[in-house]
């Protein structure tokens, strides 16, 4: 009788335990396909750039780390903030920001959207981007309604004493220059020789007010490598997907399904397999954690 209890009680645990295999929250964010913070989830080609540090998500490429602000699903962008990075109420100078540069595999599919200006601070008059000035047109612009000319109105800039009426100081190249990510493919202060940056983004049809009102982080659009199709059928089948080491090397795209891990979806009747512990749904091991856990709290209402 006790064991037929025990059963019971396992089975009604792990309808109320049960959960997305590999859906995480990091303080306010939720992860989901194609990242991942649990080994084994998300795409295969997104693994180890994401991590949870005390509620805290972070994100990590070669240039550096990055808080992450926001996920975007229904629009594939990721909105980063560099602690380095100039906003309007706080100028960094020293080169000390990360700037943005990606692998060189993985910048196909990250790059900075269209509406993300960069502002650059204080480039040597040797920098890549002035190269040829004053005889050629310099790159800087204005980028959805934002320019250097207003980001300069900032009351930050009072405080560095570089505030000035024009954006030249005499003949030379300008103090702020503001940048479509695709003049230079990579921000990397040390190779453009900046002594800092600012970065910002506009999301709304209409012209904002000034600097003030800009969204300051770096706004990065995402591209799944190669087709989803295989994500579509496991999700469609009541699937997660992840991916697990294949035969020879490498990895593949696996759907997590309740009880086995499959090639193509759930509804396979092939030979599950060999599921990753790390992202299984529905262990023993899980079952009696929560159920230690609901008797735990059982108890203590009791003896409150």
């Amino acid at each position: 009788m006790k064991i037929l209890i025990l059963l019971i009680t396992l089975i009604v645990i792990s309808e109320l335990c049960a959960v997305d295999a590999c859906r995480s929250y990091c303080g306010n964010i939720t992860v989901d396909y194609p990242f991942g913070i649990r080994n084994g989830c998300g795409h295969p080609s997104y693994r180890d750039l994401l991590f949870c540090m005390n509620d805290v998500l972070m994100f990590h490429i070669s240039s550096g780390s990055y808080r992450v602000l926001d996920i975007d699903y229904a629009y594939q962008s990721i909105t980063l903030h560099d602690p380095h990075m100039s906003t309007c109420e706080t100028i960094v100078l020293g080169g000390k920001g990360n700037g943005f540069e990606a692998e060189d595999w993985r910048a196909p599919y990250f790059n900075p959207t269209s509406d993300n200006v960069f502002m650059l601070i204080g480039c040597s008059p040797k920098s890549p981007i002035f190269q040829g000035f004053p005889e050629k047109k310099l790159p800087c612009r204005n980028i959805s309604g934002m320019s250097c000319e207003e980001y300069m109105s900032c009351p930050a800039w009072d405080m560095v004493g570089y505030r000035q009426p024009g954006l030249s100081s005499g003949s030379g190249p300008p103090m702020c220059c503001g940048i479509g990510f695709e003049s230079v493919k990579a921000i990397n202060l040390s190779k453009l020789e900046c002594e800092g940056y600012s970065s910002a983004y506009n999301l709304a049809p209409l012209k904002l007010r000034g600097p003030s009102d800009w969204a300051y982080g770096i706004r990065i659009k995402y591209e799944l490598q190669g087709s989803d199709s295989f994500c579509r059928a496991c999700v469609a089948t009541s699937g997660t997907c992840g991916y697990e080491s294949a035969d020879g090397g490498g990895l593949r795209h696996v759907c997590i399904c309740d009880h086995h891990n499959s090639t193509t979806n759930c509804d396979s009747v092939i030979t599950p397999t060999v599921a990753s512990s790390s992202v299984r749904p529905k262990t023993i091991g899980s079952l009696i954690f929560c159920f230690i856990t609901m008797n735990i709290n059982f108890q203590r209402r009791v003896t409150h």
